[in-house]
């Protein structure tokens, strides 16, 4: 039984058949690129190919509006390509997508950058891999920078998984007004993420041009207003994201977060190298979880190693901004929606994330913290 919105609308467009062909709309893609929200706005496009009868665009309006749970529908109508170019029947299910990826010709030329001064500093925050505590330095450097004075965005881009909603204590879908996303805020930060727009279970299978067209509209179809510091969690590692949004915009700098443990730092040198040869400048390594403090007597412990991201730091001649040591109220804090920078600033946790904020600061030259 569907009990997902996606898996309803597929059950649905599954019954309905092409007079044409006698194959269904679903399974044949001829109804594709399905996207939904929280909400339950559904957006698909529904290709027709020349003898297909119009008629099928309102069937297909009406079978989705009948869904359970659909309280929107945007259809859009399209030429069906050549049956060269076009799908193969039987091809596979239609993926869910924001958007259609615009068509390119086989070998695109690399897109020219564009830049949004109304974003202020562009900095992304990046892995080599994933578990180091990435997401959780991004969200409290934005924070601490906000509570510096700094007016701050946070786009999430890590659309694989968009944590950055809970770790910031918001739900629900941003709200549109005159075509603007309206960025949710919290902590005085201003954030967008995929994971406002899609339902907990639903999954992010999308290729390349997609993420980039993700990427794209989260820069300039939100009404950020002016900023003086626009942070991106980037997904781990060195793929289609991190490429999209140097494709995107023009990123001022990257921060490369890491764990003392050999395994980390040595994916962590390929994400520093990667940014250094797209012409993104990094301002430096951030070293998490670098020592475990006993609650009682103060002795640190270090858990994964030692001293992996100073000699990162000194491989690729960068200054290590900061080192943070393993806090159970930072783990606390992501889950429950409280940054450490906030629910325990005193701590030598909140205190190291602080100071790397104040070096940033510094580094970039856009406010002071």
């Amino acid at each position: 039984m569907a009990t997902t919105l996606q898996e309803r609308l597929a059950e649905s467009l599954s019954r309905l058949r092409n007079p044409r062909t006698g194959a269904d709309l679903f399974s044949t893609q001829q109804v594709r690129d399905i996207a939904t929200t929280t909400t339950g706005r559904v957006r698909l496009t529904l290709l027709l190919a020349d003898g297909d009868d119009p008629a099928l665009a309102r069937e297909v309006r009406d079978a989705v509006g009948r869904v359970q749970g659909v309280t929107d529908v945007e259809l859009d109508v399209k030429a069906a390509p050549t049956p060269a170019a076009g799908p193969r029947a039987g091809a596979g299910r239609a993926l869910p997508v924001v958007d259609q990826a615009p068509s390119a010709p086989a070998r695109p030329a690399a897109p020219t950058p564009k830049h949004y001064p109304n974003l202020g500093r562009v900095l992304a925050i990046s892995s080599g891999k994933g578990g180091v505590g990435k997401s959780t330095v991004a969200v409290n450097l934005a924070v601490a920078l906000a509570k510096s004075g700094a007016r701050v965005g946070l786009m999430d881009a890590d659309i694989y998984g968009p944590n950055i909603p809970r770790m910031m204590g918001v739900s629900g879908a941003p709200p549109v007004v005159r075509e603007k996303i309206v960025p949710l805020e919290a902590h005085g930060v201003k954030l967008i993420s995929l994971g406002m727009m899609i339902e907990p279970d639903q999954p992010a299978i999308w290729r390349g041009p997609i993420v980039m067209k993700i990427i794209t509209q989260f820069l300039q179809d939100v009404a950020w207003g002016q900023l003086d510091y626009f942070i991106v969690d980037m997904p781990p590692g060195t793929g289609d994201a991190q490429l999209s949004l140097v494709q995107a915009t023009q990123v001022d700098g990257a921060i490369i977060v890491t764990t003392p443990q050999e395994v980390s730092v040595g994916d962590a040198l390929r994400g520093v190298k990667m940014f250094q040869r797209v012409g993104v400048p990094v301002l430096g390594i951030v070293e998490n979880m670098s020592w475990f403090e006993c609650p009682h007597c103060g002795k640190p412990s270090a858990l994964f190693g030692s001293g992996g991201g100073e000699r990162l730091a000194k491989t690729v001649e960068l200054p290590l901004l900061g080192q943070v040591p393993l806090y159970p109220r930072v783990m606390e804090g992501g889950d429950s929606g409280t940054p450490i920078v906030t629910a325990d600033a005193t701590s030598s946790a909140a205190r190291a994330l602080t100071a790397i904020a104040e070096k940033v600061a510094s580094l970039t030259g856009a406010a002071r913290v």
